[in-house]
C-alpha cells in the first residue's frame, strides 16, 4: 500500500509539470514554427545503427516457491557470450512535428559447470556431484514516440516527446546434476528448467535535443531523458554523449542507462541497462 501510494504521488510530481511544459510549448507553437519557415515543407529524415554495451543488474524469481534472486550481467560476461543483437532508429520530421522509433534486441547465453565432494546419509558415503547449468536472456526494446520541436536554432535544439515503450524480457535457466555415489543410496531428481520473463507496455513523456558548439557547429552534446508508467511502477532513460556532424550524417558516442521498477507480483522485480553506446546516423 505505502509502495502504491509512493508511486502516485511520484506520477503527479512528474507527469503535471511535464503536461504544463507542453501546453506552454504548444501555444507558442506559431511563433517558434515561424523560425523554420523556410523548411516547413520538408521531409527530413535520419536512420540510424549503433552498438550498445549495457550491464544488466536486476531482480528476478526463479525458484518454484518465489523466493526472489538477485541477478548480474556485465558487459565482459555479454560481449563473450552475445549470441545475437539488432539496434537502429528511424526518425521522421516535416516542419516542427515529427515521429521516431528505436528498437533493440539482444540475445545473451552463457553457460557452466562446477563440482563438489562430499558424504551422505548416516554412514557418511562419499559422493561426488556436478552440475551443469545453461542461462540464457532475451530482450526486445521498442521505444516509439511524436515529438514537436519547440527550439530549433543552429547551435541548438529542443523536442517535446510523448509516446510508448515495450519491453519483453525472458530468462530461461536449465540445469543438470549428475551424482555419484558410493554405495546403494537413491538420488533424487537431477535436472529441470524454469522460464520467467515479464512484457511491458509503459506511456513515456520526454525530451531530446542537443548543443552544438565550434566554430562550424559540427561538434555537439546530444541528450535525451524521458520517464513513464504503465504496466510498469516506474521506468526512465537517460542518454547523454559526444558527437560530430558532417554533410551526410554524423557520428556519436554517448551513455545509456535505462531503469524499471515493474509492478508487484512481476517475475522479474527490477532491471536495469547501463553502459557506454556508439553509432552512425545517416540524414536525407
Amino acid at each position: 500500500m505505502e509502495k502504491e501510494l509512493k508511486y502516485s504521488m511520484l506520477r503527479m510530481m512528474i507527469f503535471v509539470p511535464l503536461v504544463a511544459i507542453m501546453m506552454v510549448m504548444l501555444l507558442t507553437s506559431n511563433a517558434l514554427a515561424q523560425q523554420s519557415a523556410d523548411k516547413a515543407n520538408d521531409w527530413q529524415f535520419g536512420a540510424s545503427i549503433y552498438g550498445w554495451f549495457p550491464d544488466l543488474t536486476g531482480k528476478a524469481v526463479f525458484s518454484p516457491e518465489g523466493s526472489d534472486s538477485e541477478f548480474e550481467i556485465d558487459i565482459e560476461n555479454i560481449l563473450e557470450n552475445l549470441e545475437f543483437t539488432l539496434m537502429g532508429s528511424f526518425d521522421v520530421r516535416k516542419g516542427a512535428f515529427g515521429v521516431f522509433t528505436d528498437v533493440i534486441y539482444m540475445d545473451v547465453g552463457d553457460s557452466g559447470a562446477s563440482s563438489m565432494d562430499g558424504s551422505i546419509g548416516p554412514g557418511q558415503t562419499p559422493t561426488s556431484v556436478t552440475a551443469d547449468v545453461d542461462f540464457e536472456m532475451t530482450s526486445w526494446i521498442w521505444n516509439l514516440l511524436a515529438y514537436f520541436r519547440a527550439l530549433d536554432m543552429s547551435g541548438a535544439s529542443l523536442d517535446i516527446a510523448a509516446g510508448t515503450r515495450y519491453l519483453d524480457v525472458e530468462q530461461k535457466v536449465k540445469w543438470d546434476i549428475t551424482a555419484i555415489v558410493d554405495g546403494d543410496v537413491p538420488v533424487a531428481e537431477r535436472t529441470g528448467d524454469v522460464c520467467e520473463g515479464v512484457s511491458n507496455w509503459d506511456v513515456i513523456f520526454g525530451v531530446r535535443g542537443r548543443f552544438a558548439f565550434g566554430s562550424k557547429k559540427a561538434l555537439f552534446i546530444p541528450y535525451y531523458l524521458d520517464v513513464g508508467v504503465g504496466d510498469s511502477d516506474l521506468t526512465w532513460q537517460g542518454v547523454a554523449g559526444l558527437g560530430y556532424a558532417f554533410g551526410w550524417g554524423e557520428i556519436v558516442a554517448a551513455w545509456r542507462h535505462l531503469y524499471y521498477d515493474m509492478s508487484s507480483g512481476a517475475a522479474i522485480d527490477e532491471i536495469s541497462f547501463s553502459g557506454p553506446e556508439a553509432g552512425v546516423t545517416f540524414r536525407w
